[in-house]
């Protein structure tokens, strides 16, 4: 299983480096505070980075947001089993018809 971890790494790497090599032209990047000049290879893995970190971000709030909901929900849970307990517990009244 090792070896073809070691093997997926490597040809990742030469992937890469063949990547970074044929998309080495410089580009022009315009943003609000003024302009930079990248090689297209590096833009194109900062952009796959950064769009990675803002998915993550997104995905670690909707998942906050759920184990919040979650621990209520098991609260609410915990709240109703104890009143049915209690309910159960209670002797059973006869009504005389």
């Amino acid at each position: 299983m090792r070896i073809l971890t070691y093997l997926f790494l490597i040809l990742l790497v030469l992937f890469a480096l063949t990547f970074a090599g044929l998309n080495a032209a410089p580009v022009s990047i315009n943003y609000y505070l003024g302009t930079a000049q990248l090689p297209l290879s590096l833009l194109a893995i900062l952009s796959f980075i950064l769009g990675g970190l803002l998915g993550l971000l997104t995905a670690f709030s909707i998942y906050v947001k759920l184990k919040y909901a979650n621990r209520r929900l098991r609260h609410r849970l915990k709240l109703v089993e104890e009143e049915l307990i209690n309910l159960r517990a209670l002797p059973l009244k006869d009504h005389p018809h």
